[in-house]
């Protein structure tokens, strides 16, 4: 059973997809035969709506998520109506969501569902958190579109990346943009020093000095930063380590490159979900001698393959593991040919 052993040492996965259709629901479902056989207590949820029979975007046709008996699952109160199996409820959330609140049963029989779970990552913790209480080993998230922030180390101590043709149609640009995402994933820790520091930030930009104190730079986003000569924002220009508790854009890492020599600069992003840059830009940052590290990590377990794209090209699946194999220090596979 290819990555379940990996999967059982954590109390928490998530299964995220690099663009729609790539695989993440077969993925799930993969997991949740495997899972199933063990005594392995299994709780699973969606951030976002998945399940569809149909897909909203492509209009084709999506695979059933099955829930074994014993399994928990989370889902809204519109979508817990509509389960084609029978459940025990266990409990009922006081959040709302523009579903109705969640619901959190326990299947008594197998079946089909729906899973239209918490929305955001905030609730997406508590939940977790309450599954442990029941005494669940571990909970699944399902990812909805190409959201990674179930990924977040916040939420999930584990993860699997899908990727296929509906990322890219062409073998070696698929590869090339995968191995980005798994580039962003595997960045280095900060060191422990700055982690102490950092720990406890979750808004502004901070740096720390050449004396390895802190420093709060009074900057709320790293989209106020601006270089324009009728509103430049104050920046130490000294500044070789900065921390950006939010999102890590093209234009931040641009600004800091303006700024002048940046040979042994440090940029700190809270995790990879926080950093929405081009490969282009990580590059040029790269070449000029900054480097970006990351509080907290995730465990990428595996990578899944889909090669069937939603505008029906077909890749050739041997070759595109071959290929994202030779390329990536993470096992490729592709579901399909596993269960055939």
């Amino acid at each position: 059973m290819p990555f379940i052993s990996e999967i059982l040492k954590y109390g928490s996965l998530a299964i995220v997809g690099t663009e729609k259709n790539t695989g993440k629901t077969e993925c799930l479902n993969y997991i949740l035969s495997k899972l199933h056989s063990t005594d392995i207590s299994v709780a699973v949820t969606s951030i976002g709506i998945d399940g569809e029979s149909i897909d909203q975007v492509t209009g084709t046709a999506k695979p059933d998520i099955t829930i074994f008996e014993d399994m928990i699952f989370v889902t809204s109160e519109k979508h817990y109506h509509t389960k084609g199996l029978t459940a025990e409820i266990l409990d009922i959330s006081a959040e709302r969501t523009s579903l109705g609140r969640l619901v959190t049963a326990r299947a008594k029989t197998a079946g089909k569902v729906l899973l239209s779970g918490p929305a955001n990552t905030a609730l997406l913790q508590k939940i977790i958190g309450q599954n442990a209480a029941l005494g669940v080993d571990i909970t699944i998230v399902d990812g909805a579109l190409s959201r990674m922030s179930p990924a977040s180390p916040s939420v999930a101590q584990a993860m699997i990346l899908a990727t296929g043709a509906a990322f890219s149609a062409n073998i070696r640009q698929l590869v090339q943009k995968t191995k980005f995402v798994c580039k962003l994933v595997s960045l280095n820790h900060a060191d422990k020093h700055a982690q102490t520091l950092l720990a406890n930030i979750d808004n502004g930009l901070y740096c720390i000095d050449e004396n390895g104190e802190l420093h709060d730079l009074n900057i709320e986003s790293a989209f106020m930063l601006t270089s324009t000569e009728t509103e430049k924002t104050k920046y130490p220009c000294n500044c070789k380590t900065l921390f950006v508790a939010g999102v890590v854009s093209n234009k931040l890492l641009d600004f800091i490159r303006m700024q002048g020599n940046i040979d042994g600069f440090t940029l700190i992003a809270k995790d990879f979900t926080k950093i929405f840059i081009t490969p282009e830009m990580y590059n040029l940052f790269l070449r000029k001698g900054g480097c970006i590290k990351v509080l907290h990590k995730t465990k990428l377990i595996a990578i899944t393959v889909n090669p069937v794209s939603p505008q029906g090209y077909v890749l050739d699946s041997k070759i595109l593991q071959y290929a994202l194999g030779q390329n990536l220090d993470f096992p490729v596979y592709d579901l399909r040919q596993l269960q055939n």
